[in-house]
C-alpha cells in the first residue's frame, strides 16, 4: 500500500496535485490588477518584517550577552573580599558590627539534610525537576498572593534567586530580567543541581550583614550550620524571603513565627511527618544574646562611617575599639525612650536625641532617634535644628571677650531692629539686670542688645572656636538661636565652658586593629584653647546660675555642680537641654521629624527633665570633679570688665593658704593622740 493510502488528510494532497488552470480566475473589472499588487507586495512585506524582528532579537541577545559579567570567573573566585568592621564598646565588648559577614564554603554533604530539606521546602519545591524556570511554580505564588490579597510568596527558582545574587545589583528592568533569564541558562547547562544549591546555601544574605548559612549560624547560634537543630534550621530557611524583616535579633518571636510555616510546608510538602517536627514546635530556636540597647546602633553606625573614611579603599576585616560606656549608653536610652512616652505622648514629640561627651571628647553615650528599627536617621549627628536660647552662650561669650563681665548692667527696653522686634516669653518688664541674670532668665530682648553691640563678627568667630563650623547667617536672629546645629557640635561647644576653654574635638574611635593584629589607627587628641580660662569660668558661673535661679531649675541635679541652659525654637518645634558636670557634658534633643509644632514642648520642661534623669544615673557612684567658676563669694567686690575672675576653687586655695599655719615640724603632728592601732605609750 502506498504512502498515500494512509495520509490522514486526503484534502492536502489534493490540493497539492491541483493543476493551476484548476484554480478560479480573478473576476472581470476594473480591480483586477489591485488583488495581483497586493499578492506582490505580501512576500515583501512579511520577509521584511521577519528579517526586522530578527535582527531586534539577534541584537537585544548580543547586547544582553555582551554586558553579563564572566559567569565562571565570579564562582571560582568566591565571596567578594569587602570590608567587615567589627565594634567593641569601652570594655572591650562587641556592640555591633558592619559590612559583610562571610565563612568559608560548606560542601553540600556536610549540611543537615534538613537544613536542605527545609530551603526546597521553602523557597523552590521542584528545584530538581525544572530547568530553571518552573512554570508551576509561578502559578503557584500567583495564586497564594491572590488568596491572601498581600505578596507572601515568590516564583523565583533557587537558579534564578543565585542568578541574581551573584551577578546582579537590585534594578528592576527588563535589561536586568533579560540578563537574569541568560544566566539562569547559563547556570543550568553548566553546573549541576548540586553546585548550584551549595552555592546558593553558601551565598544567599541572611540578615545583619551576613551571608551564606554558616555565617549566619555562626551569628545567630554562636555554631556551625553542620551543628543547627531542626529549630535552628527552620528559622536559617524562612530569612531569604525578607532577612531584614525575619532576623532573630531584630524580633524573635517573629522569626520563630515564620520557622512555624517553615515546618508547616516540610509537613505539607511529605518531607518529615508531624511527629518528626514537633520537637521543633515544642523547643523554638533561641539566638546568642548580644547588646540589648537599641539606640547604640547610632553609635555603631556613626564610628562605622568614620573608620570607612580613615581606612580607604580597605577590604578585609577589621576591629573598632570606641569610647562607648555601656553604663552612660543605657542611662541614655532610658532617658529618651522614658521622656517620649511620658511628657513626650503628652506634648505630641515624637523624637528625641542625645550625646554625652568626656572632658577629652569622647563620646561616651549617643542616641539618635526613639527607634533604630524603624528609622536609622541619626538625629544626634546628622538632623539640623534651630537650638534656640541654647545659643546664647556662645552670644555672652563674645560679649565677655569683649569686656563685658557677668555682672554688667543692662536694661530690659523694646528692641527693633529693621522692623523685627524680638519679645520676651515672659510678658514683664525686668528692668536693669545683670548679664548673668539676663542669661539665666533667658531674656530675648537683652540678648538681641548684646549681640548687637557685639558685632556678628565676634559671634561668628566665637562659634567657629567652639566648633560650629557653618557660616551663620549675618542678621540679628542669629542671637535667638535661628541658625541650624546638631547635637554633637552643641554639646562639643558647651564642653568647651566645663574644661578651662579647651576644646577637644568629639571622638568616638580610640583604635582600629587589622585581623592579623596590626594597629591601623590610634586617636591623637586635638585641644585648642578656645577661649581664655577666666571667660570659661565666667560662663560656667552665669551657667550655673541658669540652673539654680533660671529657666534650668528643673534640671538640678542633686549634690553635684551643674551649668547648663534651656533651649526652646519658636512654636516649641524644638526643645533643648546642653549642660556639664565636671564629670562630662550632655546635650538632649526633642522635636518631630517633619518639623511641625509639639504642644508646649519646651527646654524647661521636657529637655530638662530627660537631661537631669540621664545624668543623675551617669554620675551614679562617680567622684565629682571641680567645676571651676561654678561658685564664687557673692559679697565680693563687682569686678571691672578687665579685672581677672577668679573660680570658687581657686579662691578656696587662697583661703587654706592665708590660713595660720600649725608650730611644729611634720613629725610631732598630732601630739597628744593615738595612732591608729597603738595602745597607750606607743606600743602595740
Amino acid at each position: 500500500m502506498s504512502q498515500d493510502d494512509h495520509d490522514p488528510y486526503p484534502m492536502r494532497a489534493q490540493q497539492q496535485r491541483a493543476p493551476l488552470h484548476d484554480l478560479p480566475e480573478p473576476p472581470d473589472g476594473n480591480d483586477d490588477d489591485r488583488p495581483r499588487a497586493k499578492r506582490r507586495w505580501r512576500p515583501g512585506i512579511l520577509a521584511t518584517s521577519s528579517f526586522v524582528l530578527t535582527a531586534l532579537f539577534v541584537g537585544a541577545f548580543l547586547l544582553v550577552s555582551r554586558t553579563l559579567p564572566d559567569l565562571q570567573r565570579v564562582i571560582d573566585a568566591g565571596p567578594d573580599e569587602t570590608l567587615m568592621l567589627t565594634v567593641l564598646d569601652a570594655n572591650g565588648d562587641e556592640i555591633g558590627s558592619r559590612g559583610r559577614r562571610t565563612a568559608p564554603t560548606v560542601p553540600l554533604g556536610e549540611l543537615p539534610p534538613y537544613l536542605i530539606m527545609a530551603v526546597l521546602a521553602t523557597e523552590d519545591r521542584r528545584f530538581y525537576e525544572h530547568n530553571g524556570f518552573d512554570p508551576r511554580g509561578i502559578a503557584r505564588a500567583m495564586w497564594s498572593n491572590l488568596k491572601a490579597l498581600d505578596f507572601v510568596e515568590g516564583g523565583s527558582t533557587i537558579t534564578q534567586q543565585v542568578a541574581k545574587n551573584l551577578y546582579l545589583d537590585n534594578r528592576r528592568t527588563v535589561m536586568r530580567k533579560a540578563q537574569e533569564a541568560l544566566i539562569t541558562l547559563w547556570l543550568e547547562n553548566n553546573l549541576t543541581k548540586a553546585e548550584i544549591l551549595t552555592l546558593y546555601l553558601n551565598r544567599i544574605y541572611m540578615g545583619a550583614g551576613n551571608y551564606g548559612m554558616d555565617a549566619a549560624a555562626r551569628y545567630y547560634y554562636g555554631k556551625s550550620v553542620r551543628e543547627v537543630s531542626l529549630a535552628e534550621a527552620a528559622i536559617l530557611a524562612g530569612l531569604p524571603k525578607a532577612p531584614s524583616r525575619f532576623a532573630p535579633t531584630n524580633d524573635l518571636e517573629r522569626a520563630r513565627a515564620r520557622a512555624g510555616q517553615v515546618l508547616d510546608r516540610l509537613v505539607s510538602s511529605g518531607t518529615l511527618t508531624s511527629q518528626e517536627v514537633a520537637g521543633a514546635r515544642a523547643n523554638p530556636a533561641d539566638v546568642v544574646i548580644r547588646g540589648q540597647a537599641e539606640g547604640q546602633e547610632y553609635f555603631v553606625d556613626w564610628v562605622a562611617g568614620q573608620a570607612t573614611a580613615m581606612i580607604p579603599d580597605t577590604t578585609g576585616r577589621y576591629t573598632i575599639r570606641t569610647t562607648l560606656d555601656p553604663r552612660r549608653q543605657k542611662a541614655a536610652d532610658a532617658a529618651i525612650k522614658q521622656t517620649l512616652a511620658g511628657a513626650g505622648t503628652e506634648r505630641h514629640v515624637s523624637q528625641g536625641a542625645l550625646v554625652a561627651l568626656g572632658p577629652d571628647g569622647a563620646v561616651l553615650a549617643m542616641v539618635g532617634g526613639q527607634s533604630y528599627l524603624e528609622s536609622q536617621f541619626n538625629r544626634a549627628t546628622q538632623a539640623l535644628r534651630q537650638p534656640g536660647s541654647a545659643f546664647k552662650p556662645i552670644v555672652y561669650l563674645a560679649a565677655l571677650e569683649a569686656g563685658y563681665t557677668p555682672d554688667s548692667p543692662i536694661t530690659d527696653e523694646a528692641v527693633s531692629m529693621g522692623g523685627w522686634m524680638p519679645r520676651n516669653v515672659a510678658a514683664r518688664d525686668w528692668g536693669t539686670v545683670s548679664l548673668a541674670t539676663a542669661l539665666a532668665q533667658s531674656i530675648n530682648t537683652i540678648a538681641v542688645q548684646v549681640g548687637d553691640k557685639v558685632g556678628m563678627d565676634r559671634i561668628g568667630d566665637a562659634a567657629r572656636r567652639l566648633g560650629l563650623e557653618r557660616p551663620l547667617p549675618r542678621n540679628l536672629s542669629v542671637v535667638l538661636g535661628s541658625s541650624e546645629v546638631t547635637v554633637l557640635e552643641l554639646t562639643s561647644a558647651y564642653s568647651v565652658f566645663g574644661n578651662e576653654g579647651r576644646r577637644a574635638a568629639p571622638y568616638g574611635i580610640f583604635e582600629i586593629v587589622a585581623e592579623n593584629g596590626d594597629v591601623v589607627y590610634t586617636h591623637t587628641p586635638e585641644v585648642t584653647q578656645a577661649t581664655k580660662p577666666e571667660h570659661a569660668h565666667d560662663m560656667t558661673y552665669m551657667l550655673y546660675n541658669v540652673m539654680t535661679d533660671g529657666t534650668g531649675r528643673g534640671a538640678q541635679i542633686g549634690g553635684r555642680l551643674a551649668a547648663g541652659k534651656t533651649g526652646t525654637s519658636q512654636d516649641n518645634r524644638d526643645a533643648w537641654f546642653i549642660g556639664y558636670t565636671g564629670n562630662e557634658t550632655a546635650g538632649v534633643w526633642f522635636g518631630n521629624d517633619d518639623n511641625s509644632p509639639t504642644d508646649g514642648a519646651a527646654g524647661g520642661n521636657v529637655a530638662a527633665s530627660a537631661w537631669k534623669a540621664y545624668m543623675t544615673a551617669a554620675q551614679q557612684g562617680q567622684l565629682a570633679a571641680p567645676l571651676p567658676g561654678a561658685v564664687r563669694f557673692r559679697d565680693t567686690t563687682i569686678r571691672t570688665a578687665t579685672s581677672a575672675p577668679s573660680g570658687f576653687f581657686v579662691e578656696l586655695g587662697d583661703l587654706f593658704a592665708a590660713a595660720p599655719k600649725l608650730e611644729g615640724g611634720s613629725t610631732d603632728w598630732g601630739r597628744g593622740f593615738r595612732r591608729g592601732g597603738e595602745t597607750l605609750g606607743g606600743k602595740r
